[in-house]
């Protein structure tokens, strides 16, 4: 927690000696603040100036950092202070605007297990609802946590070739039912153009809708191959 000191206007004040000296240093160290705030809010910045004081250098980590920030600004109801006033609430305006990135601060090994693990709870998810009708258990089945596994490396290396072998016939099994996807549109195509007594634009009007119908079903069958090869 930070108190900051207020900007003073000597004038107001009548400092003198080392009261005076305070308070420059005061004004020169908010000013620097308020720099570092305004470039912090300007997305073509390229430099922080946390360095020109040291108030600016010990709060860095607060006004840029990960950190969670709460600045509060007070002000006076009195009407003499009215420039000041002013002055503190365009300071919070801006301050306002710096947008941290909070986040935990761990390992980075930690961090990167972390984030696949995530990302394998996802797929996983997927599969289960771009396989709905379908039995889950099928592509699920012995595909324990990954990053969870624990017990001697001989039953995890069993454990993740039997993985392996059950995604090996998924695979094999999708790419039949995308085989199975186009003999079956074929089929119905020629049908279609057997029809003698059928119009041409009735035959073109169901012939597309038979070719989107097996395009759709085929990008279906892909996205599954490549979630779970990405798996």
């Amino acid at each position: 927690m930070v108190d900051l000191a207020g900007s003073e206007r000597i004038a107001k004040t009548g400092a003198t000696g080392d009261r005076l000296k305070e308070a420059t240093k005061i004004n020169l160290s908010l000013s620097t603040l308020c720099h570092v705030i305004s470039t912090l809010t300007d997305p073509k910045a390229t430099y922080i100036p946390y360095r020109d004081s040291r108030l600016t250098r010990l709060l860095q980590d607060s006004l840029g950092g990960n950190t969670k920030t709460v600045m509060i600004a007070n002000i006076g109801p009195a009407d003499y202070n009215y420039d000041e006033t002013l002055n503190t609430l365009r300071y919070a305006s801006r301050a306002k605007n710096i947008k941290n990135k909070p986040r935990i601060n761990e390992d980075p090994k930690d961090a990167l297990l972390r984030e696949y693990q995530d990302e394998i709870t996802k797929l996983r998810q997927q599969l289960e609802q771009l396989h709905q009708g379908m039995d889950p258990s099928e592509v699920m089945a012995k595909m324990g946590d990954l990053g969870m596994v624990t017990g001697d490396r001989e039953e995890v290396v069993v454990e993740e070739r039997e993985d392996t072998e059950k995604m090996k016939q998924y695979q094999e099994k999708l790419e039949a039912e995308k085989l199975e996807i186009k003999e079956q549109a074929k089929k119905e195509r020629d049908a279609i153009n057997n029809q003698k007594n059928m119009a041409k634009e009735e035959k073109e009007r169901i012939v597309e809708e038979i070719r989107k119908k097996e395009e759709d079903a085929q990008k279906a069958k892909t996205k599954h191959q490549k979630m779970l090869k990405k798996l």
